[in-house]
Parts: structure tokens; C-alpha cells; sequence
């Protein structure tokens, strides 16, 4: 039953993340601004809003159970970032391959698209680092902890004043479908536009609460952590938004939506939860997490020097996929 549960809150949040990113597709061309601000930032943290509640809300008001509440909030945060750098990517090549072919090109904007894995990169380093920070050292934690927030508002900014430009050279957002709502006779304006996001971010909200109260249920049935479940069962359900609308936009050729959706998301779940996560559990290098965090900034910094030499193939991403198969490995070893 408890299965039936968790299969049923993740069909919840995949509908409510088609809602939510739908209305965001109007906006952002309501709005006039670029696909990279789209994909990086809009559709990113959209969809990255599953991932967001689930720690938030295990840490906040979870379970009775304070060891297991912190194990879901840390196992979602850093799982989320590892999904996302690794199976994630790989995903698109699967997605492609039949027309691309394994040594096609993928064509996103490549300026946006470095940014996006610069601050990544950057941030989860302090993430990182605050691993072997001791726990007596708040003030130290808490420095990092801002930092990475700060690492998150200075890129929103950056990303927002190359808008201009890039729509000015072509790369502006065009929703190619219609609004849900306006499929039932409502206008597309921005009342309704609004309406649906706060529809969507609703549903979220409830599909992700459902989901940590199955987690601790599923851990003790299957007879593992509910770190280790967090790490590797919650990124999947939770992930599935990019996922999908990521293989939608690579097939319609819109590459730079396809990794903005990706990487964008990659900063907001390297920047801001990484920060709590810090500052509201033990976070701790116990095996697992330190084996995922070692992936995940591997996984980045190969798509960073692919990136930075001018072409991305799709072959490249099947690395990142190959990863994600050897995080399995030593996780369950």
C-alpha cells in the first residue's frame, strides 16, 4: 500500500510540475525575456520546487522522528544535484540519438550555459567544504551558508542582464503550447497565467508532503537508510519535471531550454538548500554522501570542459550517465 502511496503523490507532482511550467512558458514570453532566463531560471526553479519541499518540509514538519526528518532532508538536497548532473543530462542523448546519432551536436547557448555550470561549480565546492567543518564552528557554517545564497542572487542577476541581449540576437521564449486554462475558454493573460502557477505550486506542495511521509515507511520496509533512500529513490520521482520537459524541448531542437531547465536547476539545488542543509542538519561526509558529492562535481566539471572547448556531443552526456552507474555501485555495495 505504501508503494501505491509514493507512486501516487510522484503522478502528483509530475502533473502539478506540467501545470506550473506550462503557465511559465506564457510568462516568459508574455514578458518578453530569453530562453535562458526561461530554462535557467523560471523553468529551473519550477520545477526544482518538488526537491525544494521535500527537504524543506521533512526538516520543518516531518516525522516524529528528528534522525529520520534530517537523513530525507539531507539525502533530497544532495541527491537532487547528483540526478541532475548525471542521469539527467544523460537522458537527452537517449532522447536524440536516433536523429543526431551518437556524434551529433547539441546546440544550446553556449554563454548561458558555462554561467550555469560556473556558479554550480562554485557553489557546491562550499558545500563541499562545509562537510569536515566541525559543528562547533556555527559561525564558520553559517559564513558558508550565506555565501552560497549570495552565489545564488548574483547569478540571478548576471542571468537576467544578458536577457536583452540574447533575444535581441534570437533566443527569445516562444510557448508553442496553449495555456491549460485557456483550453477551457479562460484569456491568456497574466491574472490567469498567475492563477495556474499558484495552481501548480499547490499541487506541489501536497505531492511532496505525501512523499516524505512514505519514505520513512518504504526505508523500513526495504530494510535501508533513509539517507540512502533519499539519495537515490526521492531525486528520481522528484526529478522526473526536468526530465520530461527537458527530452520535450531536445526534440523540438530548443537545446538551450533542454540544459537550461538542467543546469539552471543545478544551480538552484547547489546554491540555496545546500545552504540549509548546512545550517538546519549534522551535515556530515558519511560514505554516502561524500561518494555523491565526489559524482556530482565530477559529473559538472566534465561538462564544463566539454562546454568550454566549443561543442557538446552527444556522446558527452552518456559519461555523465556513467557516473551515476558507479554512485550506484558504491552506494549499495
Amino acid at each position: 500500500m505504501i508503494f501505491l502511496e509514493l507512486f501516487v503523490m510522484l503522478v502528483v507532482i509530475l502533473v502539478a510540475a506540467e501545470i506550473f511550467t506550462n503557465a511559465l512558458e506564457h510568462l516568459g514570453e508574455k514578458l518578453k525575456i530569453s530562453e535562458g532566463v526561461t530554462g535557467s531560471l523560471f523553468a529551473a526553479v519550477g520545477t526544482a520546487l518538488p526537491e525544494t519541499m521535500v527537504p524543506l518540509l521533512a526538516l520543518l514538519a516531518g516525522t516524529a522522528n528528528t534522525q529520520v526528518n534530517e537523513e530525507i532532508g539531507v539525502g533530497a538536497i544532495l541527491g537532487a544535484p547528483l540526478m541532475l548532473s548525471t542521469l539527467s543530462l544523460s537522458l537527452l542523448a537517449f532522447a536524440v540519438l536516433k536523429k543526431r546519432g551518437v556524434h551529433g551536436e547539441f546546440r544550446p547557448e553556449k554563454t548561458g550555459l558555462i554561467r550555469d555550470l560556473n556558479f554550480f561549480l562554485a557553489a557546491f565546492a562550499f558545500a563541499t567544504l562545509a562537510l569536515f567543518i566541525p559543528h562547533h564552528l556555527t559561525a564558520v557554517r553559517a559564513a558558508l551558508g550565506f555565501s552560497m545564497v549570495l552565489i545564488y542572487f548574483i547569478y540571478i542577476m548576471l542571468t537576467l542582464r544578458a536577457s536583452k541581449a540574447l533575444v535581441h540576437e534570437g533566443h527569445a521564449t516562444e510557448a508553442d503550447d496553449p495555456m491549460f486554462l485557456c483550453r477551457i475558454g479562460l484569456p491568456n493573460n497574466m491574472i490567469i497565467i498567475l492563477l495556474q502557477l499558484a495552481g501548480g505550486l499547490a499541487l506541489l506542495i501536497f505531492g511532496a508532503h505525501g512523499f516524505i511521509n512514505g519514505v520513512e515507511e518504504a526505508a523500513a520496509i526495504l530494510g535501508i537508510s533513509a539517507l540512502l533512500l533519499s539519495l537515490l529513490i526521492i531525486p528520481i520521482a522528484t526529478e522526473l519535471p526536468e526530465k520530461v520537459n527537458s527530452i520535450l524541448w531536445i526534440r523540438k531542437h530548443k537545446d538551450t531550454l533542454a540544459f537550461g531547465n538542467i543546469t539552471g536547476a543545478m544551480v538552484f539545488q547547489g546554491t540555496l538548500l545546500p545552504a540549509i542543509g548546512i545550517m538546519l542538519t549534522p551535515w556530515e561526509p558519511r560514505s554516502e554522501v561524500l561518494a555523491g558529492v565526489i559524482i556530482t562535481l565530477l559529473a559538472a566539471l566534465w561538462l564544463r570542459w566539454m562546454a568550454g572547448k566549443g561543442y557538446l556531443k552527444v556522446w558527452h552526456v552518456w559519461v555523465n550517465g556513467g557516473l551515476y552507474l558507479t554512485y550506484l555501485a558504491i552506494a549499495l555495495s
